[in-house]
């Protein structure tokens, strides 16, 4: 082999390798982590200072190689029963899509980050918008949602895999 067809030889091997390697190092959807059921708990705090528990239970299905994931999420209190339901996608550390609130009849569009085992995001519709933190560790997740513009100032959620 010639030194110059041995210089294209590694050439091409080297850009192979780190071709293969980038591909491994892209970063996998937490979406993977959230597949299945999840039950539990939480708490709801409104502005005048009240607050209530909750029950809950949230199905995640998560599509393709974690790219994608349709949630279905219902809690209720004493007082409040939201029935939430979205389609996300993940690409490179960006999530977006939509949800829908069927006992409110809201929607709107949901848009964030996420990483490991994190998601951040924000979720806007015409009548309701709030910010979301995610975190889902083995079979445990917490969840947390700061919505703006309501009388309900924070719900906060511990929620185990069944």
């Amino acid at each position: 082999m010639s030194g110059f067809n041995l210089t294209r030889t590694a050439l091409l091997f080297a850009s192979l390798s780190l071709a293969g390697s980038a591909a491994l190092a892209a970063p996998a959807s937490p979406f993977v982590a959230m597949a299945g059921t999840w039950s539990g708990g939480g708490v709801l705090s409104t502005t005048d200072g009240q607050q209530e528990q909750l029950r809950c239970r949230a199905a995640y299905d998560v599509a393709g190689a974690g790219e994608q994931l349709r949630l279905n999420l219902t809690c209720a209190s004493a007082s409040y029963k939201f029935d939430l339901a979205s389609e996300v996608e993940y690409r490179g550390g960006a999530i977006r899509g939509s949800w829908t609130e069927a006992s409110r009849n809201a929607s709107g569009t949901l848009s964030g980050r996420a990483a490991g085992d994190h998601v951040e995001a924000a979720a806007r519709g015409d009548t309701f918008s709030a910010n979301l933190s995610l975190t889902t560790r083995g079979g445990r997740q917490t969840v947390s949602i700061q919505p703006q513009g309501t009388n309900i100032t924070s719900v906060s959620l511990a929620l185990n895999r069944r």
